[in-house]
């Protein structure tokens, strides 16, 4: 009877660990990088999150246009919209090329997925657009232009392109069958 009891409490106990242990996190723990934070999006019907100044400082804003671009804005030298499909970025570059007003000075990447660029009215500006494919979807990520007051500089614009290259997917956790 008592080998028994302890057969079955064996074959249980394997059952329970193969059941319950073992298990790794469906995510990896997202970190940002110094002065940064993490903003998760899913309550936003994004699938991932991104990186953020340090909001204990500077105001964070988040607005869902009607256009359907979700805007993100920490402070005066941040600023992002994220919209859903891919921005053609030869088209853009086209557009940028043939802008009479303010006048393309260079590029400084130019990737298939990514441009960042140095403009100038009277000024030098800076923008970019970046696209994500996450999950089975598209976004394109960019800069909101200033329409008052001094462009960003180079600095802050580069800030938000490294954080538009490096969003981060938050995966659901699938439960088990």
């Amino acid at each position: 009877m008592k080998k028994t009891l302890i057969i079955t409490l064996g074959i249980v106990g394997l059952f329970f660990n193969s059941a319950c242990g073992d298990k790794k996190p469906a995510q990896e723990p997202i970190v940002a990088p110094e002065g940064m934070c993490v903003l998760d999006l899913t309550n936003y019907g994004k699938p991932f999150a991104v990186f953020v100044p340090d909001t204990v400082q500077a105001k964070l804003t988040i607005i869902e246009q009607s256009y359907g671009a979700l805007e993100i804005t920490v402070g005066p030298n941040f600023a992002i919209a994220i919209s859903e499909l891919a921005e053609d970025l030869e088209q853009k570059k086209a557009e940028i090329k043939d802008d009479e007003i303010n006048k393309l000075k260079s590029y400084l990447v130019e990737e298939p997925t990514a441009i960042f660029w140095e403009s100038e009215i009277t000024a030098p500006e800076f923008h970019f657009i970046v696209n994500q494919k996450i999950g089975d979807a598209d976004y394109n990520i960019q800069d909101i232009k200033v329409t008052e007051g001094k462009p960003l500089d180079k600095e802050s614009v580069q800030k938000m392109f490294d954080s538009a290259k490096n969003i981060k997917e938050i995966k659901k956790e699938v439960p088990a069958s």
